[in-house]
């Protein structure tokens, strides 16, 4: 069965943020519904090719691929602050001695060389900012992205729990099919 226009317009617009609720009103829905009618129209098998076949035509037309993706994340996931940074104790000589003269010790931070920063280091830097107290360095979040490999990588599942009326069980045993069916495809009874 052929998409209507309408579903044609929510796989367009669901490609721009994978948002199945903003690409059902901005497909021309009821903002009302669109959180139901976008979830219903990511489960019909239809537009469900339709979205795949979708991002894999983009995918080929920008030549992003998940493997870049990934290899993006890992550079910001797995990144090492102390491939960026020195702290210790310096020695400086102190100005207008001589060449054996007096040095002061100095305790602190200092930024490696961009010399010495590899590519992947180079990445997973989010800001490099000089202020009041100095330079501040600003790595992308790390946990996020880790969070991120776990998921692509099926690491972490999202569970759904369902309950019944107040939070007991469900009363399986008067509910008629449908009603089943309803409820194992997440929604409500």
């Amino acid at each position: 069965m052929a998409l209507n226009n309408k579903q044609r317009r929510f796989v367009e617009e669901y490609l721009v943020d994978l948002n199945a609720t903003q690409a059902a009103i901005r497909a021309g829905y009821s903002p009302k519904t669109a959180g139901q009618i976008g979830d219903e129209n990511l489960k019909k098998p239809q537009i469900a090719a339709a979205v795949q076949e979708a991002q894999a035509e983009r995918s080929k037309r920008t030549e992003i691929t998940q493997d870049m993706v990934l290899r993006e994340l890992a550079k910001i996931g797995f990144s090492d602050i102390r491939k960026l940074v020195r702290w210790g104790k310096t020695e400086l000589r102190v100005a207008g001695a001589e060449e054996d003269g007096a040095t002061e010790v100095h305790h602190g931070l200092a930024l490696v060389s961009v010399d010495d920063i590899d590519d992947d280091t180079a990445a997973a830097i989010a800001e490099i900012s000089e202020g009041r107290e100095g330079l501040k360095v600003k790595l992308h979040d790390k946990k996020g992205a880790l969070v991120d490999i776990g998921r692509h990588l099926g690491m972490f599942k999202d569970r759904i729990e369902h309950s019944g009326p107040n939070g007991g069980p469900i009363p399986i045993a008067e509910m008629t099919d449908e009603q089943l069916a309803a409820i194992a495809a997440g929604g409500r009874a």
